[in-house]
């Protein structure tokens, strides 16, 4: 499954609909929000900005000390809230310590939301009536989409389950009739769960504590590995793509998979909040 050339074919559909925003007067414009100094949360805000210029999404780049305070953060987002000219707010995580995830993102008007994080964001997707979704779990419902696999019915396991990825997802594939378990650092024999499922969706991040091996998954399955890290000196997933390619029908890799899609759903988001606050359809 190539997410790239997925995430591909939704740039171009946001670059036609930034076209059709501004010829109404409206330029979409995404701020993010980027405390501290962390390379890896640097990168992504940088490949952020890359995609949206490519796009026509005009950008505003807030950096600020990793020593910034809750009060500091929660006034540089009432600001971002009160500008017109602002559509989108991406706060990146993680925090430091001494600011409250949860508190920062939840500050954001819901407009505004293009993580679709806060608690608004939540329960809307809750109750079947999401208008802007979690980018990583939106990316994974448009690549299985785009390769036409049917959901209804199908048996899935997720082996995540935070507001991030898992529970976003799970409320997603409930909509479309998937039967859903999620599996977590608690689930007693993972396999066991992973086996029985056409679906596989693993969002681990860490090899340490767990590897999605092809013994793991049923004999063509379709493994959507949405995990990032470095192992063995370079970026891969939660499992490895040669034995599992010769498992699964259909397998997402990494890099190149669901990363691409995360980023190509966030500008999709922003252009539906530009859309949403200038009260114009796309």
């Amino acid at each position: 499954m190539d997410g790239l050339a997925v995430a591909g074919a939704v740039k171009e559909r946001v670059a036609t609909a930034v076209a059709d925003l501004r010829g109404r007067g409206t330029s979409p414009c995404l701020a993010t929000v980027l405390v501290g100094d962390d390379a890896a949360s640097a990168t992504y805000v940088r490949n952020k900005h890359k995609a949206c210029e490519a796009t026509g999404i005009l950008t505003r780049d807030h950096r600020l000390p990793a020593s910034t305070t809750q009060g500091e953060l929660d006034a540089v987002i009432d600001t971002l809230n009160s500008e017109a000219a602002v559509h989108g707010i991406l706060v990146q995580l993680p925090l430091p310590q001494q600011v409250d995830e949860f508190a920062a993102t939840s500050r954001i008007l819901p407009p505004k939301d293009v993580d679709g994080l806060t608690p608004y964001s939540a329960g809307m997707l809750a109750v079947r009536r999401p208008v802007l979704a979690p980018c990583t779990p939106s990316g994974i419902i448009e690549m299985l989409d785009h390769y036409g696999i049917d959901v209804p019915g199908r048996r899935v396991s997720i082996i995540n389950r935070s507001n991030l990825i898992g529970k976003p997802l799970s409320q997603m594939l409930l909509a479309r009739d998937a039967t859903v378990t999620m599996c977590h650092s608690r689930t007693r024999d993972i396999a066991r769960h992973t086996r029985d499922a056409d679906i596989v969706v693993s969002a681990v991040g860490d090899r340490s504590r767990f590897e999605l091996r092809p013994d793991m998954v049923a004999e063509g399955a379709v493994v959507i590995d949405a995990a990032i890290q470095r192992h063995e000196g370079k970026l891969a997933g939660d499992a490895d793509y040669g034995p599992m390619s010769e498992r699964a029908s259909h397998l997402t890799p990494v890099p190149g998979g669901v990363g691409p899609m995360t980023v190509a759903m966030l500008l999709k988001n922003t252009v539906t909040a530009a859309s949403m606050i200038a009260n114009v359809g796309t």
